[in-house]
Order: structure tokens, then sequence, then C-alpha cells
């Protein structure tokens, strides 16, 4: 007797298990997987090239976990759908939702479409601990402050649904004459610039369970303490995996519970779920406030004005700054694809106040670079840097870099990482090296402004300057 075939459509919940649409799928009949890469309806929003690289692997990883049965197709996923489906026959279609306003618009025509045609169609939340459309404040209204949002709106919710199993995939069928090899994606950039990315990361489900397991064993019981210095392993490292679905939110949230209740830490545990609830403010953002990734969010911020000097921005990005902990955190951000989370919030104030540079210069910037680029998370973050989103930091606090890595990398650890040329200089001029003496500098063979840069602007006369424009917005705003 033939079983019913339903086509899951995989996104970004690259994983067996805690899968919810694969796994129901498997229990109702055949399954046929899919993989679209759409570009074409992502537009603007396209895959930056460090996370096309990861993607590439994470697909790789996911195809090997489904016996070489994933289905690879590229372009818009409307019209492959609807020649899927009348290329098998399927009676059912169903995917695990995604937030970002360019995928709403796009699954709620592709829903539409196939319920008029009698195929069944159905989503499932899985890549969020909470759905944004179901907190809100005491006037109905959504949030804009993350405290309350987190504490009282999400808290006092249902409590995230527990993760199931994974899927049995003896239901998968072979479909891959359907698709195309993974290759012909063009995923893997045409330059060889990903070898330390490559020694860095395991992308896929079983790398993430490895770096969940790594976590648990060790940064979990010392987290609030050390999560904010850069050279030391004090973070998780899961959100590239989060960010591609190789691990579901639920799983880290319980996970993390058991590993830390169990053991009586409870502070540690705090923090470290806020984090996840400043993931799910991102994309509550996101949902309420779609323009979140072009516009400011505080309106008045329009009227600010960027100086956008390209020679400066060029600087920032390549880490030629002359300001060591800024340079270490964009040659690992370019090196590995990655930044500390200390080191983002460091580098984006200096963009945005010191250099008078518009955040979304830098938003972009991360979204090619990172293998997080999760697009609400990234957005989000610039905005609170820059002092125009939801819940930001004031405009008038501006990172000091100096201060910052004499606080979090007082011997230099992971400034000598990324800009070896300092390794000579003494520990006071670590995190400025143009207040060392000539015979300091000479001594640590470093001639500034040839061995290592000058630094592009003066940090004190910028931050006046940073000062001196907001002034003039917010008495215009008055």
């Amino acid at each position: 007797m033939t079983r019913p075939l339903t086509i899951v459509w995989f996104r970004k919940d690259l994983r067996l298990r805690d899968n919810p649409a694969l796994f129901h799928a498997c229990q109702s009949g055949d399954v046929l997987p899919i993989y679209i890469h759409d570009d074409e309806d992502a537009g603007e929003f396209s895959l930056g090239e460090a996370s096309k690289w990861w993607l590439h692997h994470s697909l790789k990883a996911l195809d090997e976990d489904l016996g070489g049965k994933l289905v690879l197709r590229e372009g818009k996923a409307f019209d492959i759908l609807i020649e899927l489906v009348n290329e098998t026959e399927a009676k059912a279609l169903v995917w695990n939702r995604c937030y970002e306003p360019w995928q709403t618009e796009r699954d709620a025509k592709i829903k539409s479409h196939f319920k008029e045609l009698g195929i069944e169609t159905k989503s499932y939340q899985a890549s969020l601990l909470w759905e944004p459309w179901t907190i809100a404040n005491q006037q109905g209204s959504p949030y804009k402050v993350f405290t309350p949002f987190y504490r009282k709106g999400c808290f006092q919710a249902d409590p995230p649904r527990e993760p199931i199993a994974a899927a049995d995939t003896t239901a998968v069928k072979d479909y891959t004459k359907c698709g195309i090899a993974l290759d012909e994606l063009t995923l893997m950039p045409s330059i060889d610039w990903y070898e330390e990315m490559d020694s860095q990361w395991q992308p896929g489900e079983s790398g993430a369970a490895s770096r969940l397991e790594q976590y648990l064993e060790s940064a979990a019981f010392k987290y609030r303490s050390q999560r904010n210095f850069p050279a030391v392993r004090g973070t998780s490292r899961l959100s590239p995996s989060l960010h591609f679905g190789e691990l579901s939110p639920n799983q880290v949230w319980y996970a993390t519970k058991y590993t830390c209740e169990r053991d009586g830490e409870n502070e540690h545990l705090d923090t470290f779920l806020s984090e996840l609830g400043w993931r799910e403010f991102s994309h509550y953002l996101l949902y309420h406030y779609p323009e979140l990734t072009k516009q400011n969010y505080n309106s008045k911020f329009d009227a600010f004005t960027w100086d956008n000097d390209e020679t400066l921005l060029k600087a920032w990005q390549q880490g030629q700054t002359g300001v060591p902990i800024i340079d270490a955190g964009m040659r690992e951000l370019w090196q590995t694809g990655y930044m500390h989370n200390r080191v983002r919030m460091v580098v984006g104030s200096y963009l945005v106040k010191n250099l008078r540079t518009d955040w979304r210069k830098g938003e972009a910037w991360f979204r090619d670079c990172l293998v997080d680029a999760d697009l609400a998370v990234n957005a989000a973050s610039w905005q609170w840097v820059a002092g125009s989103g939801a819940d930001a930091a004031p405009y008038f606090r501006i990172f000091n870099p100096v201060l910052q890595g004499e606080k979090f990398d007082a011997n230099g650890d992971y400034v000598f990482t990324y800009c070896p040329e300092l390794s000579k200089l003494p520990k006071k001029y670590i995190h400025q090296p143009w207040a060392a003496p000539e015979d300091v500098l000479k001594k640590a063979g470093i001639t500034l402004g040839d061995d290592y840069p000058e630094s592009v602007v003066d940090l004190k006369a910028s931050r006046e300057k940073a000062l001196d424009a907001y002034s003039a917005v917010k008495q215009a705003a008055e």
C-alpha cells in the first residue's frame, strides 16, 4: 500500500533532533526532505560569504544524517515547491517557522496557494522559545524594554516546550533525482580565505551537540564571571548553530537548566538564560517592527549627521585603526567568522561614535562576515550600540576601547593572538601603543605607521565630536 508523501522543507532547522516538522511528517507517511537556497526572495538580505561557508558544511552534515537523501534546489521557493508537488504528487507540505519579514511574507503566500489546491500545509515552532505574537504588555502592546519583556512577558507565559526526540528517518525516501549536487549551490567562496574557519568550527548537528556538551562541562559554571573576557573560552559559541538550527533554543534552554540546577548553580544559569532571552527579544522586535534592519527604531536619530568616511570605514573593516582591541576584534572576525560579544560592543561603539559611521554600514559588514549573522540579532544589536534601538544603550555611553581592553584583556592575550606585531610591548602600553615612548617602541620592534598603524582618530576628540552631534539632535527633538 502506497503511503502519502509529505515534503519537509528545511530552512533554519538543519537537524534531526527536536525538529517538529520532520518528526510529525515521519510519523504520517513517506517523507521528501528538501532545502531550497532562495536568494531571489531574500534579496538584499541574502546570506553573507561566511554564512554561505557554514551553510555548505551544515547541509553536507544534514545530508549525511539523512542517508544522502536531502534534496537540494536553488531559486524561488514558491516556484520550486509547486514544481516538486506536481512532480511527486505529494499530499502535504510542512516546515518550521522563520520570522524574518521577507520569509513570513513568502511563507504566507505559499501556505495560501497550496491550501487552495487541497494540499495540506502546516508550520511548526522550532526556532524560538516563545512566539512573538504571544507576548504583550498589560495594554496588549509589544514590549519595548528587554527586562519587562523577559521577566514579565516571557516568564508569565507558558514555559518553552520540551524538546522532542529525533525523527525516525526510515520514512525518508530517496528523491535526490529531483535536486542538484551540493557544489552546484555555489555556497563555497571562490577564494580560499576560510582556512582558519575550517580549523575553528565543525558545522552540523554533531558539532553543535559537542559545543553544547563542552560548554556544560566547563564554562556554564563560570559564565557570569568569565563571559566578558575574549581570551577565555567563557561563552558557549553556540550562536552559529542556533542561527542555522543545528540546535534548537529549547534544547539549549533545558540542557543548561538541568545541568546547572542539578549541581545547585543558579547565578550563572540565570545570566546565560537571559542571553537566550535577548535573542528572543531581537526576533520579537523585528517581528513587530519589520523596518528594524534599515530604519532607526527611535526616529529622532533620523536627523543625526554621519561622517561616513570611507577611508575610516575601510581601516575599521581591515583591523587597521591603530587601536589594538578594535583591530584584534576585526581581524578575529575576518579570520574566524566570529567575534567575542564584548568585543562586538566595543568595535560597534567605536565605528558609530568615534568614527561617526552609520550603524547600517557596520550591520552590513557583520552580516557578510559573521557565521552567526542572524538578521534580527545583528540589526537589534547594532541599533542598541548606536543608541537608536529599543532599550538601547544611551548614545552618550561611548565605550573607551583602551579602558575596555585594559579591563577585559589586561595581559593582552586576545590582542596578541590577532595583532602579534604588538606582542613585545610592555603591559602598560598594550592597549595604547601611541602612548609608548620611542625607546620602548623601538625595543618592541614597532614603528607606528609602519609595523602597526597610527591611531586613525584621536579617541578623546572624536568622542567629544560625537557627543556634540548627538546634543544637536537631542535639542532639535525637544
